[in-house]
């Protein structure tokens, strides 16, 4: 039986050494994991998700069978991640994240979190339907002539990023 009052998993475990191509750590980007350190990290989130479904008492969110949806097990990623930074984290700048905002952001994502097709078990989704025929040659197009992806960079409010701007540096 898990101990649901025990910590929750270490903020983050040894893993495997980032590639030298990669300036900065990958941390929870799951396709970037190699396959050894996904299980692992899975494993770190699972131990982390049965705390919170009990200890925030969202078992009736959080299917037993989150980890087979992947953008439920996003969520919950970025759950964790921003648990590790309000409770656990260094104060990075730019990055700070208080325990307050951490169980707003819960609440707030609690409706994603729910698969009311595994209410009676897990269901595998439908493989998604094929690209229409000529979808990438239109996509391609439209990145070619759209005003959206062609017209030259124009800021809404220039005069004022112009103006604010010239008040914190003068010429």
């Amino acid at each position: 039986m898990t101990d649901h009052f025990a910590e929750p998993a270490p903020p983050w475990p040894a893993g495997p050494p980032v590639p030298s191509t990669v300036t900065e750590p990958h941390h929870w980007v799951w396709s970037a994991m190699s396959p050894p350190e996904r299980r692992s990290r899975l494993r770190e989130l699972r131990r982390w998700v049965e705390w919170l479904r009990y200890t925030a008492e969202l078992h009736n969110e959080i299917p037993p069978c989150w980890y087979r949806h992947r953008w439920v097990q996003e969520i919950l990623t970025a759950l964790y991640v921003g648990w590790v930074r309000a409770y656990e984290g260094g104060e990075v700048p730019g990055r700070e994240f208080s325990e307050a905002e951490w169980i707003s952001t819960v609440h707030a994502l609690r409706p994603y979190l729910k698969l009311p097709a595994c209410v009676s078990g897990h269901q595998e989704l439908p493989p998604p339907p094929p690209p229409a025929p000529g979808a990438e040659d239109d996509f391609e197009m439209y990145l070619a002539t759209s005003v959206d992806t062609t017209a030259p960079a124009r800021h809404p409010a220039e005069a004022e990023v112009r103006r604010m701007a010239t008040e914190v540096a003068p010429p």
